[in-house]
């Protein structure tokens, strides 16, 4: 009996070694990028002016400046590192980035998987179509075709309010998205007003107008889960930039309009 009880507290003992292992880990993502002066930081190509690839083939948008601008902050280089609306979760969980800085919103779902900053830039998505078809409230998708981008937050808003006799077709990325409504392969599209307008600028043939607010969505810094001195960091800068005018600054340079109110 006492060699079993023996037994029984040597294995809690090691476990609330292991919790406390484990505990230090989830907090060593500041200190190691510290270390390293180097933060790597998910960031779109495929979503202007959030992020896209210039002339110079170099990634460019708001959000790699406000990538720039934290790495900058924090005395360290920055690797911007491409990613897509489906993987971009995925690569926080499994290390290979630091932060996501992807057009990234807020919702229940995905605070259970990862953490968020408070938000940096306002964001919103919606439906839009050519004026030839009338449409002012979801009811009125059905028998429409829709075009939207699979996994994004568009997609989930989209897929609450669409009749079930609408036809949401889902591409992989916003630049299939995009391509497929220019093309004709969809009569409606769900996304961005930035995305739509630069859309609407380089096709004004089609016609493309606003129909309706699908969801004010600001977009926040995604943090792997309980990389809380990283985040409080992050805030601080975030925080720090938007009191001093900067975030604003940067929302006016690719959004036209400064940040207004955002939730922290």
């Amino acid at each position: 009996m006492r060699i079993q009880k023996r037994h029984f507290i040597t294995a809690i003992a090691a476990a609330c070694t292991l919790c406390a292992v484990g505990a230090a880990q989830a907090q060593n993502a500041l200190d190691d990028v510290l270390k390293a002066k180097l933060i790597k930081i998910a960031i779109p190509t495929d979503f202007p002016p959030y992020g896209f690839v210039g002339n110079d083939m170099a990634p460019q948008g708001l959000d790699i400046d406000t990538a720039r601008y934290i790495a900058g902050k924090l005395g360290v280089k920055v690797e911007l590192v491409p990613v897509t609306t489906a993987n971009r979760i995925p690569y926080l969980q499994t290390r290979k980035v630091d932060l996501v800085i992807s057009t990234l919103g807020k919702n229940p779902e995905r605070e259970k998987v990862i953490d968020f900053s408070v938000a940096y830039s306002p964001f919103f998505i919606g439906v839009f179509g050519p004026k030839t078809i009338a449409l002012k409230t979801p009811a009125d998708l059905a028998g429409k075709s829709i075009g939207v981008t699979r996994g994004s937050v568009d997609d989930m808003e989209l897929t609450k309010v669409a009749p079930p006799a609408a036809e949401m077709r889902r591409f992989e990325d916003n630049t299939s998205t995009i391509s497929a409504y220019v093309a004709g392969q969809t009569q409606l599209v769900a996304t961005s007003a930035q995305v739509a307008s630069t859309m609407m600028t380089k096709n004004p043939q089609m016609g493309t107008e606003f129909k309706f607010v699908l969801k004010d969505s600001p977009n926040f810094v995604g943090l792997a889960k309980g990389e809380d001195k990283l985040r409080a960091k992050v805030n601080e800068i975030l925080l720090a930039a938007k009191k001093g005018g900067d975030l604003d600054k940067m929302a006016v340079k690719w959004l036209g309009r400064p940040t207004g109110d955002l939730p922290e």
